[in-house]
């Protein structure tokens, strides 16, 4: 069964292109959701072929793939590793990764990441896990709100934002996305309020899921697992993640530190197959704003 309020996935056929599947390969999707990239990928797939799908929230284990080719795996990217281990698998030959957050996350009210909806503040892409974020807006100091909402969100007015959020729970807790909503609204910039949040929703996000240490153990792990040759393709929808892929293919570094040998050459595992960020273009972002902010990364483990 396929939830229909999976997203349609973005510029698919440039990720199956950069993945350059085999039939006889072993892929991994880090992200499977509604099942949409990996469809694709299994067509692909001979009888020697199999795909691993993981993804952390359970919900998506609904749109499992009946496919001999296919094994759903219920686990956080950052853990592949451990759970190839488990399937018996040394190595792949590719791997892909589309960041973010799914439509069917988003359009679930009981999940919180949506400033459409009213609803709990919880955010948690796996309900396995115990940090929420009315946790982090009820317990964390200052500083530490402050750093959330600059680092994670770029709020330009972060510290103010934080100090409004100390002194707001002080008389009552901030519970739910109308309460935190209300608080927002003060520090806004006018005509901009849905960016704005937006922001904000985002730093909160990334906070209580540990998106960007997550991604750097999943990146770490990537080249670790793929054959010399293998492909890595990562789609982007924010420049956080998207520095941290870019630095990490270019060089091997998730800072953009250059690390050279003796004489002069670049040490890194990977090598960019493309020079820049792949953006959809005009006709799939007409039909599918997700696409907006997308930014795809191809490179193969040299």
């Amino acid at each position: 069964m396929t939830t229909p309020s999976y997203h349609i996935p973005v510029m698919l056929s440039q990720c199956i292109e950069g993945l350059a599947i085999h039939p006889e390969g072993i892929y991994l999707d880090l992200t499977f959701g509604g099942g949409g990239h990996s469809k694709e990928i299994v067509k692909l797939l001979g009888e020697k072929g199999h795909l691993y799908g993981f993804d952390q929230d359970a919900d998506a284990g609904e749109n499992e793939l009946d496919h001999p080719q296919f094994t759903f795996v219920q686990a956080n990217f950052r853990d592949l590793k451990r759970y190839l281990r488990l399937y018996g698998v040394k190595e792949v030959d590719g791997i892909l990764a589309d960041l973010g957050i799914s439509s069917h996350q988003i359009d679930e009210p009981s999940r919180g990441f949506s400033t459409r909806f009213e609803g709990e503040l919880d955010m948690r892409m796996s309900k396995n896990t115990q940090l929420t974020a009315k946790e982090v807006l009820n317990t964390y100091g200052e500083g530490e709100l402050h750093k959330v909402f600059g680092m994670y969100g770029e709020v330009k007015n972060a510290k103010t934002l934080a100090q409004a959020v100390v002194a707001e729970r002080a008389n009552s807790p901030i519970s739910t996305i109308e309460d935190f909503k209300k608080l927002l609204q003060k520090f806004a910039p006018r005509g901009r309020e849905f960016k704005y949040f937006a922001q904000v929703f985002q730093a909160l996000r990334i906070e209580v899921n540990d998106e960007m240490k997550a991604l750097e153990e999943m990146l770490e792990q990537s080249v670790e697992v793929l054959k010399p040759g293998g492909r890595l393709v990562v789609m982007s929808y924010h420049s956080l993640e998207d520095r941290m892929v870019k630095n990490f293919m270019n060089k091997g570094k998730f800072q953009g530190e250059v690390e050279k040998d003796f004489y002069g050459n670049l040490i890194r595992p990977l090598e960019p197959v493309t020079r820049k960020a792949i953006k959809a273009d005009a006709e799939e972002v007409a039909q599918n704003n997700r696409a907006r902010s997308a930014r795809l990364r191809i490179a193969k483990k040299l």
